[in-house]
């Protein structure tokens, strides 16, 4: 047996006096800073060190839900669509486990969930910089050094603090990511022990509890609770599925995937919406709702069969679909049920319901940093929102004594739209923030990204094409 190739050579980490400064250092080791930090790999004027709390890299575990996958193409891996010659493409990580003929015979644009997290994996592991184990505590400006102080803690294999340190920086990335949402409602049953309420990002740590649950009701209509509401109906006995699958969305509706509409996750759209008015912003991303919340339309599909598939025998399943409701309130009966008390939008109609156990399928919403970055406060600039305000660089805006940037991943959406948290400008985002750090072009940036114009003052460039070569004629001898 063929061993497998070993990952691209990455740079051993040189030692680092403590005092020294570092030109960045990343909080947080998601997709967004893993993509920063293997783009910053080749550059060898940028001296970069990565912190994260966990022991190891880790990617929504407990939606990793067998052959679902990716919303976005292949390419948007964490360098290719910036640097598609780059060691860490998902290409490569094929070659590595000599796959890539497989992989060509599979005719797949999208990824398997579990093999983006692999290959997220494999980058990890492979590249310098990176410090898991490590929980970022303050960050701060120091003024008579001109430059960041960040405070961390190592910790040991148990999650317990084993030393503490200090960085110096000229720059931090904070990837922080997003959190699982938990209505106010429900907060309560889910902080309860032993009450079966969890949020979907904890699913399969949980599935077998769910499976065998007398009912079940699954509250949230986007790509998540589609999923987990398939998973549950395809496993639970044909005639007793008893499963509720609830949203307050008006309908179960696909998720925008045409290819025009596609374009609003372009560098394009997103330098457009960077320079709408702050109220316009805050209007149109919840108008968006479909870019990013719907369902894929093969899942759909998928439910539709599988709840087609059990009335083959004249009987019809026992699950009930309910979009357009809310649930106001929530609590337990006795010690083994759970009561939920809910709304419909459209009738204003009210009701109660009673269910075994709860998944909510609720979404994330983005880590606040006024914790983590309470020592910058005095230096930040914010909307009228209270929010910070982050310019076209991906940068906090502060105070002009601050020489140093602070770049955000993941954090913006209110000022660059629904494709801050998407996975295909990741690469993209990462390639601006280096280019603005290093104040080169190290990653040649397109021009021009999509075919919409969105704006009238903004004309649309027209790249030059590229001259072909002109040929020698042959000539016989």
């Amino acid at each position: 047996m063929r061993s497998t190739p070993p990952p691209p050579s990455a740079t051993p980490p040189t030692h680092h006096e403590p005092e020294a400064p570092r030109d960045l250092v990343g909080i947080g080791i998601g997709p967004s800073n893993l993509s920063l930090a293997a783009l910053a790999h080749p550059l060898a004027e940028l001296d970069t060190v990565f912190y994260e709390q966990h022991p190891a890299f880790d990617w929504h575990p407990g939606l990793l839900l067998e052959g679902t996958t990716l919303q976005v193409p292949f390419l948007a891996d964490l360098v290719t669509l910036a640097d598609p010659t780059s060691p860490w493409t998902f290409l490569n990580y094929l070659r590595t486990r000599e796959r890539l003929f497989p992989f060509y015979f599979a005719e797949r644009f999208h990824l398997h969930r579990t093999e983006y997290a692999a290959y997220c994996r494999w980058v990890s592991d492979s590249l310098p910089g990176l410090r898991f184990g490590h929980q970022v505590d303050a960050v701060r400006w120091n003024p008579e050094r001109d430059l960041f102080e960040v405070d961390y803690t190592q910790l040991d294999a148990d999650g317990e603090a084993e030393a503490l340190g200090r960085t110096y920086t000229r720059n931090i990335a904070l990837g922080i990511g997003t959190a699982p949402h938990i209505p106010e409602p429900l907060r309560p049953l889910v902080e309860a022990p032993g009450v079966p309420v969890i949020h979907a990002a904890d699913y399969l740590q949980h599935r077998e509890r769910f499976l065998t649950a007398g009912h079940v009701t699954v509250i949230g209509s986007g790509q998540s609770g589609a999923e987990v509401y398939l998973d549950l109906l395809r496993n639970r006995p044909a005639g007793r599925e008893r499963i509720h699958w609830l949203a307050r969305t008006e309908a179960f509706a696909p998720m925008e995937y045409s290819k025009l509409g596609l374009e609003h996750f372009t560098p394009d759209y997103t330098r457009y919406f960077h320079a709408l008015p702050e109220p316009v912003r805050d209007r149109l991303v919840p108008a968006q709702w479909q870019l990013h919340k719907g369902i894929d339309a093969d899942t759909i599909a998928a439910i539709h069969d599988e709840l087609y598939r059990r009335t083959l025998d004249g009987g019809w399943p026992d699950t009930v679909l309910t979009p357009g409701v809310h649930v106001r309130t929530a609590g337990r009966i006795a010690t083994t049920q759970i009561e939920l008390h809910l709304e419909h939008v459209q009738q204003a109609d009210r009701s109660r319901m009673t269910t075994d156990a709860v998944v909510l399928a609720t979404g994330y919403r983005e880590r606040p940093l006024d914790r983590i970055l309470a020592g910058l406060d005095p230096y930040m600039r914010r909307d009228a929102s209270e929010r910070p305000r982050i310019d076209d660089r991906h940068r906090l805006v502060l105070d002009p004594s601050v020489t140093g940037a602070v770049h955000v991943q993941n954090a913006e959406r209110h000022t660059h739209g629904v494709g801050a948290p998407d996975l295909g400008l990741t690469a993209w985002r990462s390639a601006s923030i280096l280019n603005s750090l290093t104040g080169k072009d190290p990653y040649p940036l397109p021009s021009r990204t999509a075919f919409t114009t969105f704006g009238l003052t903004q004309q649309p460039q027209i790249p030059p094409a590229r001259q072909p070569k002109t040929l020698t004629p042959l000539v016989a001898d």
